[in-house]
């Protein structure tokens, strides 16, 4: 790492964090049952609406035998988990979901 930050760029940055949830997604013993292909499309379609309904900003399928992803959600960690019980693989026991208060910063994004 080459770049120098002061305190104050430090406090700055501190001072636009806004609170979001963090859901990671780990896979569940039920990952392989039957009908788990389409109980998997089934969940894509639901978080890929999600993100485009804004409710989750960041969406990061993993490539991991044990994490399915991880993704960053505009509301309180409550909401977070009652909508993330509800999506298909959460349902199945395919996926469990750990939800986790976090703070980030607005405009923050992945590159390109």
């Amino acid at each position: 790492m080459s770049t120098t930050v002061t305190d104050e760029q430090v406090r700055h940055l501190a001072e636009t964090a806004r609170p979001y949830s963090l859901a990671l997604l780990w896979w569940g013993p039920e990952r392989h049952r039957d009908g788990a292909e389409a109980t998997e499309r089934e969940h894509r379609r639901r978080m890929v609406s999600l993100r485009a309904d804004g409710v989750i900003a960041v969406l990061c399928p993993a490539a991991s035998e044990t994490l399915a992803g991880v993704a960053i959600m505009n509301v309180p960690p409550e909401e977070a988990e009652e909508i993330m019980d509800a999506v298909p693989c959460v349902r199945a026991k395919m996926i469990r979901c750990e939800v986790h208060p976090c703070h980030g910063f607005p405009g923050d994004a992945l590159p390109a």
